[in-house]
């Protein structure tokens, strides 16, 4: 069954197409990373996904349904979003934040049960934020804050989790963390995950299909090796490199050439 289905949308400004004609299906349980360069629509279709943007032209499906049809708050129960700006000026603690995923389940005035409480709690200890619970949010490191809103991703507990380049602001560590972290849950509770990376060789390693995207087109889309090709990197990013498989993941790795 597909999680996601995108038929044929547009969206943009009069003459200024963002996403031009865009088709696709996301499978349930897998693992998507969207690629391309900045200014390719990347991060403008994940809020299409999350119906934050509404095309205009086409459809977008959730679980088969359009997803017009759904209310906010059931989306919120289906797709979580992790945004690519993780500001947060007010002064709550970081268990606060991360409480904040189980809004979309509870009721007006209603408080957290012990499920919540629990799944919370889980959240904290899989994003290693768990120290930091009682630590202001406004008192911790770029890199920390991006652990956080990933945590209350989590604690959104839904079947589908969009993240705009939640490996930026983190070191390579973290980053690995991370991404292991949602590969994890994309085997172990089948979770289908769909990124948007900069890095070609992290989206490589961890894809089980890549949608490269470019002036707003998808110009490839397919396993790692169909997408990250020479000829394609050349395309949308003018520069030539050096493609070989890396030894120890069995996947595409590609090294910029310096002239």
């Amino acid at each position: 069954m597909n999680a996601l289905k995108v038929d044929n949308i547009k969206f943009g400004y009069k003459e200024n197409l963002i996403l031009k004609d865009l088709s696709f299906s996301i499978k349930k349980g897998e693992f998507i990373s969207i690629i391309g360069p900045n200014g390719s629509g990347k991060s403008t279709l994940l809020k299409m996904l999350n119906s934050i943007y509404t095309p205009n032209k086409g459809e977008i499906y959730l679980h088969g349904k359009n997803i017009e049809e759904f209310k906010r708050l059931e989306i919120a129960k289906k797709i979580s979003l992790v945004p690519q700006e993780t500001n947060i000026n007010y002064e709550f603690t970081v268990e606060d934040i991360v409480s904040m995923g189980r809004h979309p389940y509870k009721g007006r005035f209603e408080k957290e049960n012990l499920e919540d409480k629990s799944i919370v709690e889980e959240a904290l200890k899989l994003t290693s934020t768990i120290d930091l619970r009682n630590r202001l949010i406004t008192e911790i490191s770029g890199g920390e804050k991006q652990r956080v809103v990933i945590a209350k991703a989590l604690a959104q507990n839904s079947s589908i989790i969009l993240l705009d380049e939640p490996t930026s602001n983190l070191d390579i560590n973290h980053q690995i963390e991370v991404l292991n972290l949602l590969r994890d849950l994309n085997k172990d509770k089948n979770t289908t995950i769909i990124i948007i990376l900069h890095d070609i060789n992290l989206a490589a390693r961890y894809s089980d299909r890549i949608i490269f995207l470019n002036d707003g087109e998808i110009i490839s889309e397919g396993s790692p090796e169909d997408v990250i090709t020479k000829k394609n990197i050349k395309r949308a990013y003018h520069m030539d490199v050096y493609l070989e498989k890396n030894k120890y993941t069995n996947t595409p790795y590609l090294v910029p050439i310096v002239k």
